[in-house]
This record gives structure tokens, C-alpha cells and sequence, in this order.
């Protein structure tokens, strides 16, 4: 046997394929290797060529071996090449048991036959035969009744009739049925298929064992998919079988079911992907209706022996045992698993893709990293912990961490500079470089933020707002109270975890981070000092950082623990957040496309410096200026050529917009677009005739963020303020100043659009929600009755 190793620092992802060599009779295995590249989405593949005898010494050798781990994470399953497809009887049957679901099953089929045109391989593994052929012999049982039987209302033969037939005799029927209507389907996709019939004894015999893997073998090397199902026409029924204990020619696997043959064969064929799909979403620590049950998303070696499960199912003949016990037989030997619901829409292109739906088996150990599940109940518990806690307690968690960040400073800058290290290496964009980078003054400022959200939180959660008596002895409040569960998905900025930290710590609330992979060293590093904070008021898992282990999509779908969704990072980000979070609300801004309008009234010294400020203060910011708006007047003076100037000193690449670019024979380049946010040291000029324009244009390009109007005219900025309709409206100053340690908050969670709940820079109070609370002695409705003895008042009462 020759082996080609490779050895690379990435994750190396194995691909095999089994053909045969028509000139020695014998079956090679030819083997790739392909690696994610980092810079680009190309595969590289690296053959190498095996040789094997398939005599039956070898072929038990071969077997008993374990090949490569399994995918560890189900972002990598997008790479599985050689897939095999279980279908369980409760899928490809109708609820009554007697006819095939051919709708369910005609969405099954084109995704396994996208997969084999797009160059996977695969195999199905399917039940079936029994339930087409009931369906058919019904029909004729029914139509050998006598027209008295037939039409007797008293006869339930109609009614039973399936239920009186034979499963044997069924299969027999129904096999071909099944097969032929297998074939139409994939016909319609250009996909050959191939019927394997096998019975458990099959694989028990040398002779039999190596012939069924050649046929395999040589029909998976012509492209085609074979469709594998056991005999059931000479298959004796369900019983308790031996286990088999791996000696001589038997595996360790025992094959009573769909389950446990779909597992053997995707061992022997070496698949990458083992999906078996049935009727269950996937596997509970307890039966699903038993309280306290929970979901597990994956399923490691960890779990192995601790959960009990049913025996059989309520169709076919494998339960959730079988399942479970193929599905650890299969990752022992190599093969990742996927248990899901078959009746899910689109379910085997979702698992592909990486979602989160089944059980994800895999043989590796996550032993002391609990999964997001496990994260977002502590988050809901430890938030709950937070609320009841004394402001005073509340603040003290706070001044702690900002203490912590000037004392450990040494430590937080020395994770802070690996990320550096590795981000310029990857070539990291200048912007993204200056969010990422952590100095001792912005530890400094950020724990001053810090400390003035601690002395202003004693009076957040609980202050009551209104109250009112409703009638003598009745008393109704309103009160603040936190959201719950907050999830802050954030980029390349490490010095937002402390800010959101001790924003969500000061209302109450429980806290999910999702950082971004520049910036681990640095979030580590600072999220063990949040932990530390939080031991102060036994709090600890009120607050968790979600490792990259875990894909964004897969926190977006849990609306059952997380409240309210923070976004903070690119527009692409925000966006992609935005459209894929659909049961759970999210906090944020896509764009921030900020304006400054220069009046005819503008002082023009002064506006030349809050132009500065606004777009070469922090250009990657999301309130830096983008365009820059110029009352025609102004275009007769010298103020246009000093602001140009004035940005290209300051290394600002300017473009022109429409009406700027016909003034102009000679000048900057016309902007592409005018709804851009440039995020560096670029920015637009355009020329507008008067303050309705220069509001109109701001409506049509502006992303709602932030917008400033520099002029003297009192009565113009009154107008501005008044009419524009964006977050925050300035005049006179700095776009740089839609901050919200600038706004005294003390920091911000993020900065708003929306128009609900909070708008601009968001700070502890757009954390909070609001709860009623009633008091009463006895209070009836129906004492508020006519003739009941109560009155409504409706006092309002001092707060």
C-alpha cells in the first residue's frame, strides 16, 4: 500500500473514492485531500492511490481500522463528497401507513440528485417496498369484495384491509413499484440509479461481502446512485438478534434495520456524511414529552452511555436506540452523522450548509465547552440572578471591571498585539486594523465609561415611570424591568466587549457575545476579567463569549432564550443578521451614511473644522462623514477648492456627485453611487440649490444614522432639525459626537435606526423594557359592574 501524507498547519478534510482497475480485477481506493484556503474558496487536491485485495483477510482488516476523525464542526460538512441517505419508513410513508408520501419524497430526491450533478457521490439507503405494496394489493383485496360486501356498512374490511396483508408478500409486490417510481424521479434530473437488494446475511458471508462492495464500487465510479434496501420478501420479520462482537467476518454492529445497514455501508465505502432521516427532529437527553427533556444539538464521545432511549419505532423497525447505536458505530469508524426529521423542507441541502438541524454526531470531545444551548439558559438564569441584585451590588461588578482593565493592562495589551500579529499577516484592511487595536488610553477611556455607567445605575431596573389608582385600593404601576437575553454579535473591535458587558451587568440582563475571529486573543483576555467581576455577585455565567466553534445562524434560530439581537460591525454584517434573524427582534444600524450640509449662512472657517473632525477623526467609524453637502451659492467662493485642499492634505480620496461633476471641467472622480458608506478616508461632495434639496437628498441616500447642517441662520438649522428624520440631527458641531460615552451614557451597546424602542446611541435605558404591576384587596371585575359598588378613577399619581 502507498501513502502520499501531507502535512499542513490547516485542517486537512479527506475525500475517497473506490474504483475498480478492469485489467487486475482488483478495487483501488483512490484517495484526496483538499484543504480550506484561507484567501480563497478553491480546493486543492492531493491523489494518492492504495491498492487492496478484496479477499476476506484484508477486507476485515481494512474494516476493524479506524480512518480519518469525522468533521468536527457542521460548517465543515459543506466539504463531504461522499454522502449516504437513509430514508425511514415514517418518511417515505403516508401517516395511514398504506402509500408512499410522494411529495416529501419527490423533494428528497432533487436534492440528492443536485448533490450527485453538483459531484458528490451518493447512496440512498430506503425503506419503502412494504407500504407500495400494501397500497397496491389493498386495491386488490378491495376489488375481489362482493358488491354486498363492499357496500355493507357494518363491513370494516375497506377500513383494514392493509392491516390483513401480509408484509412479505407486500414487499414482494411493492419492491419494483418503488423502484420504477425511484427511477421517473431522478430521470427528471439526469441522474441513473441502480436497485442493490441485500439481506443482513450479506454481509455475515465472505463471498457475498466482497461481491456486494465491488458492485458498489463500480456503480458509484460510473456515476451512478445506487438505491439499497434490504429483501424484505425473504427477510424473516423483526426479532431480537445476537449482537455481534466484531470476531471472524461480523463487525461489532448488528443489522436488524435500515439504521444499522446504512451505517455498515457508509463504513465499508469509507462516506464522509451518514444522514438518517426519520420522523424525530433529532435526539432529547429523555423522551421529548418528559419534562426537563433537551434538545442535543451535538453528540459527542462525552455522551456516550448517559441517555436511555426507545426501542422501537412507531413505523419501522428501528428506534431511537438503533439509531443512536449505528450513528456511534459509524463515527468510530470514520463517518460523520446527521439524525433529522425528514419531513423537514429541505433538509439535506439545510445540513450541508452547516445550519443547525438534527443531532450532529462527531467523535471528537467538547469537555468543558458547553454548547450555545447550554450558554443561553445560564444567560437567562444568570440574567434573572442580576435583576434581583441591589443597585449597589449591580454598580460594584461594574467599577470592578473597570479597575481590572488599568490593573491587568499588561496582560490585555499582550493578547491584544497576537491579534495584530496575525491580522496584518492576513492582510487585514487599515480600518479593520485600527477597530482591532487596544492602547493604554483607550483601556483608560473605556474605564472612565465604565465607571460613569456604575455611579449613574441606581436608579435603572425597578424605577417606576407612572402610576396610577385606578379605584380605592387598587394601584397600578409601571416599572422598568431588563429584556432578558441579549445577543451582541460584534467585529474586529475587542474594546466593545466591556462596554456592552457592563451595560447588560448595570440593567440586569443576561449577555451572549459573538466576536469576531481577529480579535480571540483579545476577547479571551478580556472576557476572564469579566468573569472575575462577576464572581463578585456569584453571577458567572450571566455573560458567556460564544466560541467561533459555532456558527451565527445557528444563534439566530434560538428564539426561545434570546430576546433582543445587537449587531455591531459592517453593513454586510448587519444586513445578513437582519434577514436571517426571523422570530427574534434586532437592535441596529446596516449603514451609517452621514451627511454635513453646508448652508449659504455657514460660517466657513468653522465649518472647514467640523468637516475635518467628521471625516479624519476616525473614518472607519460608522459617524464619520460620507458625503458632503455644498449650497450652490458657496460654489461662487473660494470655500470650494478649501475644502478640497483641506481633505487632500489630510490624504482624503474625494469623489463628486452628479450635479458637482457638470460644474466641473476638470475635477474628482463622479461617485458611483451616492448611497455608500466609504469607511475610510474617502467621501463624496455634491451641490445642492437650497435646504429642501440638501433634506431631500439626505432622505433618499441617508441610512437614518447621523446628519449635521453647519449654519448661522437660526431659523434654517430650527428647519433642519425639525425635518430631517435620522437618529441624531447636529448643528454646528462634529458628526463624531453620535457617541454614547460622548452623550454621557457612558458607553453604547450600539447605535440605532429603527424606529422603535431606541433610536441612536443606545445605552442602558434602550436596554430596559417595562412590566404593569397591580395591587389590589379582593378586586373583582365584576365589581366595576353596574350596581357592583365599585367606580373607575383613573388617578394619575405623582412617580
Amino acid at each position: 500500500m502507498f501513502r502520499y501524507k501531507i502535512f499542513d498547519s490547516g485542517r486537512l478534510l479527506v475525500y475517497n473514492k473506490i474504483e475498480k482497475c478492469r485489467h487486475s480485477g482488483r478495487i483501488f481506493t483512490l484517495s484526496g485531500y483538499y484543504k480550506r484556503c484561507t484567501s480563497t474558496s478553491a480546493r486543492l487536491w492531493r491523489p494518492v492511490l492504495t491498492q487492496a485485495n478484496y479477499d476476506s483477510k484484508r477486507n476485515n482488516q481494512i474494516v476493524n481500522e479506524k480512518k480519518q476523525s469525522t468533521f468536527t464542526e457542521r460548517s465543515h460538512l459543506k466539504y463531504a463528497r461522499r454522502l449516504v441517505i437513509k430514508l425511514g419508513t415514517a418518511v417515505l410513508t403516508r401517516e395511514d401507513e398504506a402509500g408512499i408520501a410522494l411529495g416529501r419524497l419527490a423533494s428528497i430526491v432533487e436534492q440528492v440528485a443536485e448533490c450527485q450533478n453538483s459531484g458528490r457521490e451518493c447512496l440512498m439507503v430506503t425503506s419503502g417496498a412494504v407500504a407500495f405494496g400494501k397500497q397496491k394489493l389493498t386495491q386488490e383485496l378491495l376489488m375481489s369484495l362482493s358488491m354486498r360486501e363492499t357496500l355493507s356498512p357494518k363491513d370494516h374490511t375497506r377500513e383494514e384491509a392493509h392491516t390483513l396483508l401480509e408484509p412479505r408478500a407486500a414487499a414482494a409486490v411493492g419492491q419494483s413499484g418503488l423502484m420504477s417510481l425511484y427511477d421517473a424521479m431522478f430521470a427528471q434530473y439526469g441522474v441513473k440509479i441502480a436497485q442493490v437488494l441485500v439481506t443482513k446475511h450479506d454481509f455475515y458471508n465472505d463471498s457475498t461481502r466482497t461481491n456486494l462492495y465491488s458492485t458498489l464500487s463500480e456503480l458509484i465510479s460510473l456515476n451512478i446512485v445506487p438505491i439499497i434496501n434490504t429483501n424484505d420478501a425473504v427477510e424473516p420479520p423483526p426479532q431480537s438478534d445476537e449482537p455481534v462482537d466484531g470476531k471472524g467476518a461480523k463487525r461489532g454492529l448488528r443489522i436488524k434495520d435500515n439504521d444499522s445497514l446504512a451505517a455498515m455501508l457508509a463504513a465499508e465505502i469509507n462516506a464522509d456524511l451518514l444522514i438518517l432521516m426519520s420522523d424525530v427532529d433529532g435526539i432529547y437527553t429523555k423522551p421529548p414529552w418528559e419534562e426537563g427533556a433537551r434538545f442535543i444539538h451535538t453528540f459527542t464521545s462525552d455522551l456516550r452511555n448517559t441517555i436511555v432511549y426507545g426501542t422501537k419505532s412507531k413505523v419501522g423497525t428501528g428506534g431511537m436506540d438503533s439509531k443512536v447505536n449505528a450513528a456511534t458505530w459509524a463515527i468510530d469508524r470514520g463517518v460523520t452523522v446527521v439524525i433529522c426529521n425528514g419531513m423537514l423542507e429541505k433538509g439535506i441541502e439545510t445540513i450541508l450548509s452547516g445550519r443547525k438541524v438534527g443531532t450532529f454526531f462527531t467523535d471528537s470531545s467538547l469537555s468543558g465547552a458547553p454548547s450555545v444551548d447550554v450558554m443561553a439558559e445560564n444567560a437567562r438564569n444568570g440574567g434573572r440572578k442580576l435583576q434581583t441584585l441591589t443597585p449597589d451590588s449591580r454598580a460594584a461588578c461594574v467599577q470592578m471591571l473597570a479597575d481590572l482593565l488599568i490593573s491587568r493592562q499588561k496582560e490585555i495589551l499582550e493578547a491584544n498585539q497576537l491579534d495584530m500579529v496575525e491580522a496584518e499577516k492576513t492582510g487585514l484592511s487599515s480600518a479593520l486594523l485600527s477597530r482591532l487595536s487596544l492602547t493604554p488610553a483607550k483601556l483608560k477611556d473605556l474605564a472612565i465609561g465604565l465607571k460613569q455607567i456604575a455611579d449613574s445605575s441606581s436608579n435603572i431596573v425597578g424605577r417606576v415611570l407612572r402610576r396610577t389608582k385606578l379605584s380605592d385600593g387598587l394601584l397600578l404601576k409601571q416599572i422598568t424591568v431588563p429584556i432578558g437575553v441579549l445577543l451582541v454579535i460584534f467585529e474586529s473591535r475587542p474594546d466593545t466587549l466591556p462596554q456592552v458587558v457592563s451595560l447588560a451587568i448595570a440593567s440586569g440582563n443576561g449577555l451572549l457575545l459573538k466576536g469576531g475571529k481577529e480579535a480571540w486573543h483579545s476577547n479571551r483576555a478580556l472576557m476572564n476579567l469579566v468573569r472575575e467581576a462577576l464572581r463578585l455577585v456569584d453571577a458567572e455565567n450571566a455573560i458567556s463569549l460564544v466560541s467561533t466553534r459555532e456558527e451565527v445562524s445557528d444563534l439566530l434560530t434560538m428564539e426561545n432564550y434570546i430576546d433582543l439581537i445587537i449587531p455591531r460591525g459592517s453593513s454586510e454584517l448587519v444586513r445578513t443578521i437582519m434577514s436571517q434573524s426571523q422570530n427574534i427582534p434586532v437592535l441596529g444600524h446596516a449603514d451609517g451614511i452621514c451627511h454635513v450640509y453646508v448652508d449659504k449662512d455657514a460660517d466657513l472657517q468653522k465649518s472647514l473644522k467640523v468637516i475635518r473632525d467628521s471625516k479624519c477623526n476616525y473614518p472607519a467609524a460608522c459617524n464619520a462623514l460620507e458625503t458632503l453637502l455644498i449650497h450652490e451659492d458657496l460654489m461662487k467662493t473660494p470655500f470650494f477648492n478649501d475644502v478640497c485642499n483641506m481633505l487632500k492634505k489630510e490624504s482624503v480620496k474625494i469623489y463628486s456627485g452628479p450635479q458637482l461633476s457638470q460644474l466641473l471641467t476638470f475635477g474628482p472622480p463622479q461617485a458611483k453611487t451616492l448611497k455608500h458608506e466609504y469607511g475610510c478616508l474617502e467621501c463624496c461632495i455634491e451641490v445642492v440649490k437650497n435646504l429642501d434639496e440638501a433634506i431631500h437628498h439626505i432622505h433618499t441616500y441617508g441610512s437614518s444614522h447621523t446628519d449635521v447642517i453647519l449654519t448661522e441662520n437660526e431659523e434654517t438649522a430650527d428647519s433642519f432639525l425639525k425635518k430631517v428624520d435620522s437618529a441624531c440631527v447636529f448643528h454646528n458641531v462634529s458628526s463624531r459626537f453620535s457617541d454614547g460615552y460622548r452623550f454621557g451614557l457612558g458607553a453604547e451597546v450600539g447605535i440605532s435606526t429603527s424606529r422603535i424602542h431606541a433610536r441612536g446611541p443606545v445605552g442602558v435605558e434602550g436596554l430596559l423594557t417595562t412590566k404593569w404591576v397591580l395591587t389590589g384587596d379582593g378586586h373583582a371585575v365584576a365589581d366595576f359592574a353596574e350596581g357592583g359598588g365599585c367606580k373607575w378613577l383613573h388617578e394619575q399619581l405623582p412617580v
